[in-house]
C-alpha cells in the first residue's frame, strides 16, 4: 500500500481501514505493531539534546507516545475534517477532565449541560469547585437560547448530544455559532455517535472527545479516551495533559486501532438493531415512550434528522406505572441482554436508570422506571422475544 496520492476525499470506510498506517510505523505489516518503551535509546548527547528540544516529533520517552499510540491518535484525527491533532488517555473520564482542565482556570465558569454523563458532573462538583471554577447547569434544549446564560466570566460550554441517559440532541451548530461570537470554548462529548455520525469539528466545536472505550475499541476489552482539537487548542491540550502525566498503554491503543478499522460495519448494525428494536417497544402497551434520537417523540428528533449521518446503538424507554421490583424482574430474567455499564462492546446490555436525582437545571419526570438498553451485534429478533418476555414479568408485577 503507497502512501501516495491520499487525499481527504476519500470515504470514511477507506480512511477507517487506511488511517494511521504509516510505512514507518507499519514496516510492510498490516498493522502498527505494539512498541513497548520507557527509556528511549540515543546514539549521543547531541542526539538526546536535540530530542529534548522536540519532545513532541519523534521517539523521546516513552510516556510521550510510540507509533502505536501516535498511529491511533493520527487515525481519530484524520476522521475529523478540520481537526488540529489527538491526544489519547486511559479512560473517557480522563479525557474530559484534560479537556476541561486545559481551558479553565479559577475565577472562570463553566455552562455544563444538564443531561451530561454523572462522571462529569461529579469532576465539576469534585474538582473544579474546590480550584474556583464555577459550574452552572443548562437545559440540553437551550440551543441559541444559551446566549442568555452566557456571564462575564463563562469561558466554556460543555456539550453532550445525545445525553446519555435522556437522549435529548443538542442544537450543537447554534451553540456554537453563539461560542464563537462571544470568544467561548466549545467541547463535546460525541461518544454516542463518534465522528462518524457527527464530524463535530466540523460542526463549530473546537473539542471533540470521546470514550473510545465504547465504539472505538468495540469489544468490551480495553479503556481508553480521546480528544481530538479545532488547531488552536492543540498545544494547550497537549501541554495540560503532559503536566499530569497522562498516557495510554501501547496494548490499549493497539487494541483501539484494530477496533477502529471495523467501526463504520459495526455502528451500522449497531444503528440499525437498535432502531428495530426501538419501534418494537414503541408499540408495547407497557411502555410510555421510547427516548431514541431516530423517532419522532424524542426531544430534539428534529435536529439529529438534520444534522446526523445516522444513530447506535444506545437508547433508552420509560415503563408505565410499575416500580423497582417490577423493572428488576424484566431486567434480571432476560437471556441476551447483559447487566452492567458501559456500553459499544459486540453485546446487548441493560441497566436500570433514575434521571430524575441528577438534574440541576431542569425537571426530569417519567410515568415510570426507565431502563437503558445497547444493542450489540446479536440479532434484532432474538432481543425482541427477548424484551417481549421481560415485559411480560413487568406487567405481572403491576
Amino acid at each position: 500500500m503507497s502512501d501516495k496520492g491520499k487525499t481527504a476525499q476519500r470515504g470514511t470506510g477507506t480512511r477507517l481501514v487506511e488511517a494511521g498506517r504509516r510505512r514507518e510505523w507499519t514496516q510492510g505489516i498490516v498493522n502498527p505493531a505494539i512498541w513497548r518503551a520507557s527509556t528511549i535509546l540515543f546514539d549521543t548527547v547531541a542526539d538526546l539534546r536535540a530530542a529534548v528540544k522536540r519532545p513532541n516529533d519523534g521517539l523521546y520517552y516513552g510516556r510521550r507516545g510510540t507509533p502505536t499510540q501516535w498511529a491511533l491518535a493520527e487515525a481519530l484525527t484524520e476522521l475529523e475534517p478540520g481537526a488540529g491533532g489527538t491526544m489519547l488517555y486511559p479512560s473517557g473520564v480522563a479525557a474530559i477532565a484534560m479537556a476541561l482542565l486545559a481551558v479553565l482556570k479559577p475565577g472562570d465558569e463553566l455552562l455544563m449541560v444538564d443531561s451530561t454523563y454523572e462522571p462529569t458532573r461529579a469532576f465539576c462538583r469534585s474538582v473544579l469547585a474546590p480550584m474556583g471554577i464555577a459550574t452552572r447547569f443548562y437545559d440540553p434544549m437551550a440551543g441559541a437560547g444559551i446566549a442568555d446564560l452566557i456571564g462575564e466570566t463563562t469561558r466554556a460550554i460543555f456539550l453532550e448530544s445525545p445525553g446519555s441517559l435522556t437522549f435529548e440532541v443538542q442544537d450543537i451548530p447554534a451553540i456554537c455559532a453563539v461560542a464563537r461570537e462571544r470568544g467561548i470554548v466549545t467541547l463535546l462529548d460525541n461518544t454516542w455517535a463518534t465522528p462518524l455520525l457527527f464530524p463535530a469539528i466540523a460542526k463549530g466545536v473546537d473539542f471533540s472527545i470521546l470514550a473510545c472505550t465504547k465504539y472505538i475499541v468495540g469489544h468490551s476489552d480495553a479503556m481508553l479516551g480521546s480528544v481530538t482539537v479545532a488547531p488552536q487548542w492543540l498545544e494547550a491540550l497537549r501541554r495540560t495533559s503532559f503536566l499530569h502525566g497522562q498516557c495510554v498503554s501501547p496494548d490499549d491503543a493497539w487494541l483501539g486501532s484494530r477496533g477502529l478499522r471495523t467501526l463504520k460495519a459495526r455502528l451500522r448494525q449497531h444503528g440499525e438493531g437498535a432502531l428495530a428494536v426501538a419501534r418494537w417497544l414503541a408499540d408495547r402497551p407497557e411502555v410510555a415512550r421510547v427516548l431514541h434520537p431516530a423517532l419522532p417523540g424524542c426531544p430534539g428528533h428534529d435536529v439529529w434528522q438534520r444534522d446526523f449521518a445516522g444513530a447506535s446503538g444506545l437508547f433508552s424507554f420509560v415503563l408505565k406505572g410499575g416500580d423497582d421490583a417490577a423493572r428488576a424482574a424484566l431486567i434480571d430474567g432476560l437471556e441476551h441482554f447483559g447487566i452492567g455499564f458501559s456500553w459499544g462492546g459486540f453485546e446487548s446490555l441493560a441497566l436500570p436508570i433514575d434521571p430524575e436525582g441528577l438534574r440541576t437545571a431542569t425537571h426530569w419526570q417519567a410515568e415510570g422506571p426507565a431502563v437503558r438498553l445497547h444493542v450489540g451485534l446479536e440479532d434484532p429478533e432474538d432481543l425482541i422475544a427477548d424484551l417481549a418476555a421481560g415485559l411480560e414479568r413487568f406487567a405481572a408485577l403491576v
